[in-house]
């Protein structure tokens, strides 16, 4: 059973990277993540294939209902193909991760002092001396053991595991959202200007994925732009 303490350690800033109160800092950070990935990719490939699905249908004809009906056919079933395959994969990851804390909360309701003393070695090889490692190892087995061995031992929170139904409806909505721009495109477009308006529109779409999945991710946002649009 695990115990919470109001006053802080004075082992707090003793500990290596990764201390006692990082997984509360930072937990859901590996599903947040999950999510943004699997909304940027999700936009992108509506973008993209409904773009190339629609300017062949506009090259080889200029008949409005063939275009609508191959642009919202690939809009339709894009979206839940990608869906579903994102919920598979997540679900696989999900598992795993699963299966590994279950493994974890088994050893320590199995063996506690052999769990206490594999700890007590994690933090004596990332630096601390023998009794700091197990004056820290007791304090944060008393906290939380399962929380301190996932963190050491697999560098990961219970708050961490992906959730399948997020990543899938996150991948649902950005590529009906990124396939709509080049299908409304196309559809509204007078019929000489089909093409190269939809080209510029999926050149800025595929900028802009970029951008905001940079902003969200607080990486580079400009060359994440770039990278995107060249591929």
């Amino acid at each position: 059973m695990s115990h919470t303490s109001e006053q802080s350690s004075p082992l707090a800033d003793q500990l290596p990277p990764g201390g006692p109160d990082e997984p509360h800092a930072t937990g859901g950070v590996h599903a947040r993540l999950n999510w943004l990935r699997a909304g940027v990719l999700g936009a992108n490939d509506g973008i993209v294939s409904v773009a190339a699905t629609v300017v062949g249908v506009a090259g080889a004809t200029t008949a409005f209902t063939p275009i609508l009906l191959a642009g919202a056919a690939a809009v339709v079933g894009g979206a839940f193909s990608m869906a579903l395959g994102e919920y598979v994969s997540v679900s696989s990851s999900s598992d795993s991760q699963k299966s590994l804390i279950a493994k974890e909360r088994r050893e320590l309701e199995e063996d506690p002092e052999g769990e206490l003393e594999e700890l007590v070695q994690l933090y004596e090889a990332d630096g601390l001396s023998r009794a700091t490692a197990e004056a820290a190892a007791r304090e944060l087995t008393e906290k939380d053991a399962l929380a301190a061995h996932l963190r050491m031992e697999l560098g990961m929170a219970e708050e961490d595991v992906v959730s399948p139904w997020a990543a899938a409806g996150a991948s649902f909505l950005a590529f009906l959202v990124g396939a709509l721009l080049p299908f409304l495109t196309v559809v509204l477009a007078p019929v000489g200007l089909r093409v190269p308006f939809t080209f510029a529109v999926t050149l800025v779409a595929l900028a802009v994925t970029g951008w905001v999945g940079a902003r969200l991710g607080d990486a580079p946002a400009l060359r994440a732009a770039v990278r995107v649009v060249l591929g």
